[in-house]
This record gives C-alpha cells, sequence and structure tokens, in this order.
C-alpha cells in the first residue's frame, strides 16, 4: 500500500467559506488573499474532487487544512468555524482520502480535539510551525499534544503562514524563505522541549523539517547536544528530491523518512534510491508513522 502523507484538497464548503470572507485569508472566484504573500491564482482542477480521486496513484492519502492560510491562528469564533468546516467537508471525501485535524492555536480546545481525533478517517493532528518556534510555545500547546498522544495518533508539523514580504519578491519566496526556517525552528523546538513531555507521541515534519537535522555538525560546534536518533520523529519528503533525501538518510537514517507529495503544489518523485528505499519511504515507514502494522 502506497501512502501519500501530505496533500491538500479543499472541499466545496470551505472554498464557501473563505469567499465569505472579507479579512485575511479569504477568496474572490479563485484568487487567494494571504496578508504575507502576493495573491495566489488557484487552479479549480486543483480541488475538483473527482478529478483528483481519477488521478490518484496512492492507496491511501492524508489532506490537510493548508496552515499558511493561518485559519489555525485566527482568534475568536472566526478560525473555530473554519476548522469545524474543514473536519465536516473533509471527513466527507471519498477513498483514498484521510484527514489530518486541525486545531484553533490561539484558543486551543484539547476537548473539542479529543472527540475529532476519535474519528476513524482522522490520522493526526496537523499544527503549523508557526505555532511551535520555540521552547514555550511547545509548552502551550501542550493539551493539544497531549490529546494527539493520548490518542495514538501523530502529529504533522507544516508551514504556516508567511510574514509580510517586501514588493517584488519572486514568488518562491515564502517557499523557500520563511517557510524552510519555520520547520528548522520547530524542529529545534520540539527536540528542546517536546520529546520530554510527551515521550510517546509520533510526531511528523513536512519537507524535511526544512533540513534542520543537516545542521548536526554545526550545533555541535556551538556547544548543542540533541542526542541519539529519535525514532518517533519522521521526515515528510515534499519538494525534495535525491540529494536532499540522500543527505537526511546519512544523518538520520532510512526509517524515519516518509512519502509526501504536497499535491497539488508538488508532485511525487522517486529519488531513485532502489527499490527498497522506494517501499520504506512509500509504505513501511508511514504505516509506522500512522500506527498502522507494517
Amino acid at each position: 500500500m502506497v501512502i501519500d502523507c501530505h496533500q491538500h484538497l479543499w472541499p466545496p464548503r470551505l472554498l464557501d467559506a473563505l469567499r465569505r470572507r472579507s479579512e485575511f485569508p479569504y477568496l474572490r472566484g479563485w484568487t487567494l488573499h494571504l496578508p504575507g504573500e502576493p495573491p495566489y491564482q488557484v487552479d479549480p482542477a486543483a480541488h475538483d474532487i473527482a478529478a483528483r480521486r481519477e488521478q490518484e496513484t496512492a492507496e491511501q492519502v492524508l489532506v490537510s487544512l493548508s496552515s499558511p492560510l493561518g485559519i489555525e491562528h485566527l482568534n475568536g469564533p472566526d478560525g473555530a468555524e473554519l476548522i469545524d468546516i474543514w473536519h465536516e467537508s473533509a471527513l466527507e471525501l471519498p477513498d483514498p482520502f484521510r484527514v489530518w485535524a486541525a486545531a484553533p492555536v490561539a484558543e486551543p480546545d484539547p476537548d473539542g480535539l479529543a472527540k475529532v481525533l476519535r474519528e476513524r478517517r482522522v490520522a493526526g493532528l496537523q499544527l503549523p510551525a508557526t505555532a511551535l518556534g520555540d521552547p514555550a510555545a511547545v509548552a502551550r500547546l501542550a493539551p493539544l499534544l497531549d490529546e494527539a498522544e493520548r490518542a495514538g495518533k501523530p502529529v504533522l508539523v507544516h508551514p504556516g503562514p508567511a510574514p509580510a514580504c517586501a514588493p517584488g519578491l519572486p514568488a518562491w519566496w515564502p517557499a523557500l524563505g520563511p517557510y524552510v526556517s519555520q520547520l528548522h525552528l520547530s524542529w529545534l523546538a520540539w527536540h528542546v522541549a517536546g520529546r520530554s513531555r510527551h515521550p510517546g507521541l509520533r510526531i511528523a515534519f513536512v519537507a524535511l523539517a526544512g533540513l534542520a537535522p543537516l545542521h548536526h555538525e554545526r550545533l555541535t560546534a556551538r556547544g548543542g547536544n540533541l542526542g541519539p536518533v529519535d525514532a518517533k520523529v519522521f521526515y515528510e519528503t515534499s519538494s525534495y528530491g535525491t540529494r536532499a533525501i540522500d543527505a537526511m538518510v546519512r544523518v538520520v537514517g532510512v526509517d524515519p523518512i516518509v512519502h509526501g507529495s504536497d499535491r497539488p503544489y508538488a508532485e511525487s518523485a522517486d529519488p531513485g534510491l532502489g527499490a527498497a528505499f522506494a517501499h520504506a519511504m512509500r509504505t513501511a515507514n508511514p504505516r509506522v508513522l500512522i500506527g498502522e502494522p507494517r
């Protein structure tokens, strides 16, 4: 069974809710407006459920709310309403789609999250890296992390909203700048403060955690020591290929590497590291992450 741990698919009810908004994030037609990025022209076909299902080759696909939208960071009822719409509509998606839950991070609701995590088709909880950027932030979200650990389901750390960029920067700037640094900081914060608080929690960082593990030599040179490789930390591969994945394997090994495409923003790619590695990355390791037998 091939498992894609990271895709995005916006159901019609979520699209409609974003079009009704007058503040960020909002849609006007198919143009997405965010405070930190230039207007983005969404491809309608990317969120055509029937078309995506027909094109899909993985037997299991885990879809998540797009954390760069900033919905998890919204205060008050706005964020909670959009997250409820996400859960209700995403859980109606047909196979092979399963769902990463979302949760407000400005006003955490662990009881509400516990109820969502009991849903069979919910794979785990996605959190924005912007809510886990230092040890104090990890401590603030402990009630949510506790619920995921209690449910035996993993956490996926995804880039959050980008800060406002200077005019004229290329469209890829947020993905190569703020997104990567967010992942890097959240990875460091998890190792400093997260694992000791949540010893049983499985956690995955998208986009190879911004390649944070490759900085282990610099960390050591500056007086840090994160100890042995954490067997419950996983690294999702989206947007990276052979050289980055091979470099990560040299640091953390094969077992933590899990396949994710980030479709529709990127596509699956074979890193060309052999059939045994492909099976580990696409099947065996993702099953361990989501708590299924190998």
